[in-house]
């Protein structure tokens, strides 16, 4: 059995809708399962509809169904086909704009509806093509999460009830990416935006799938964003560590939480272009292959954070850092880079709010600073931290480029070096480094 997601930008109209039938055709041997995410720009409308009940009393849902309705008169399928989620959807809204409160259950319910109406239509063009499609929605096959709403994490032990829900169809399986439930009975929950890659890897960890394809809108995952540098190429083959770390800082092309199911089985991601499906994308693997270019990419991820401690109780003290980072857990704010000296220790983070309290808790500990506005650049390729000159060059290109840089970190699993620099030398310093190491 073969995976394949697609995700908003692959089935955002009736052409391209029409072109992921073209694409399973050729993989019915395989017996494909096909994860969905909603049709582009429909998750964010369904936010801001349920957003606009809240604030203004709104319960308009004429956004949300004529971006259906024409997509469904394009295609010819059954126009009364989502009406029951419409519905539903009119419902909710009406209720927000009664009671006066958007909580994060019902707006992980709001946004749900993306998904379910998307299955629904791609399942009944599939069958008016000629391919047996049942279109699913994800917790109906036990895709059960915590309650964590916004970023449900899934329950332990899915595996088994999965496999045998999907071994038990008798069609092509539609399902629906980004939607959980918290439990057996439980409420709607989502895996986070991006979600959908990571139903496809959780679903594809559980039947042991051949391959997982997350079929998208560019040729694979690229030497750096294409939308900085033109020139930036796919890569052919990435380990699983390679791909971890371009998708957490900034590669948008797989979610983070993708490779952590993959990894358990050792099963293959392949990243595919649905516009144009004859290009070979991006491999990634456990191990890729030695012998090819040590820096893979260049990724970044803006706005972020530093935060600069400078005390001198931390010199030769033992337990200065786990005080710090305690405070940062119980606030729950993700740290993303730590550099420390004798003396100080600066930490950059993504997060948005509750940082002018995480200051004024830690300033017990010393002198503490906030640079907002900032962005991480990564290095990133397997076995870099034994290369020869690859630091050199980082540095090398920066400085003709005139960018300063403020934090630099290298990790542990040796295939990163990560830079933080000010939002405004972002573009300078990724084509600079772009031009090192690919020109």
């Amino acid at each position: 059995m073969i995976v394949l997601k697609f995700g908003g930008t692959s089935i955002a109209d009736a052409d391209q809708i029409r072109a992921v039938g073209d694409i399973l055709e050729k993989c019915l041997t395989r017996k494909p399962v096909v994860i969905l995410s909603a049709l582009s720009g429909v998750t964010d409308t369904l936010i801001r509809l349920a957003q606009e009940a809240l604030e203004k009393g709104s319960k308009s849902i004429d956004p949300i169904r004529r971006r259906h309705q024409k997509v469904i008169q394009a295609l010819g399928i059954e126009e009364d086909i989502v009406g029951d989620l419409l519905q539903d959807y009119r419902e909710l809204l009406k209720g927000i704009s009664l009671v006066k409160e958007l909580t994060p259950r019902s707006l992980d319910y709001a946004m749900s509806f993306g998904e379910r109406f998307s299955v629904r239509i791609i399942a009944a063009h599939l069958c008016q093509r000629g391919i047996p499609a049942e279109p699913i929605v994800s917790y109906d096959i036990g895709l059960h999460t915590d309650a964590q709403f916004g970023k449900a994490l899934p329950l332990p032990d899915l595996d088994g009830p999965i496999a045998k829900a999907i071994r038990g169809l008798k069609k092509v399986p539609v399902i629906t990416g980004f939607i959980g439930k918290a439990g057996p009975g439980g409420d709607v929950t989502t895996l986070g935006r991006g979600g959908s890659d990571y139903s496809a890897a959780i679903i594809g960890s559980a039947i042991g799938a051949e391959e997982i394809q997350i079929w998208t809108d560019v040729d694979g995952i690229m030497t750096a964003d294409p939308e900085i540098v033109p020139d930036a190429r796919p890569i052919d083959i990435l380990s699983f560590d390679e791909a971890s770390e371009l998708a957490y800082f900034g590669a948008r092309v797989i979610h983070p939480s993708t490779m952590i199911p993959a990894i358990k089985k050792s099963i293959a991601i392949r990243v595919l272009n649905t516009y144009r499906p004859e290009a070979p994308g991006t491999l990634v693997v456990r191990e890729r292959p030695p012998g090819a270019q040590v820096v893979r990419s260049i990724a970044h991820k803006r706005n972020i954070t530093l935060i600069n401690i400078v005390s001198t109780r931390m010199l030769q003290q033992h337990g200065f850092m786990a005080r710090v980072f305690e405070v940062f857990a119980r606030r729950e704010i993700v740290i993303d880079l730590i550099s420390t000296s004798e003396v100080s220790v600066s930490i950059s983070t993504d997060s948005k709010g509750g940082l002018d309290d995480l200051v004024e808790e830690i300033s017990e500990f010393g002198r503490v600073t906030l640079e907002r506005e900032k962005t991480i650049i990564c290095v990133v390729g397997q076995g870099m931290r034994d290369a020869v000159g690859v630091a050199a060059r980082i540095f090398e290109s920066l400085g003709e480029a005139g960018v300063p840089v403020r934090l630099i970190t290298q990790g542990a699993t040796r295939i990163n070096i990560s830079l933080v620099v000010e939002n405004r030398d972002v573009e300078p310093a990724v084509r600079a480094l772009h031009r090192a190491f690919f020109d």
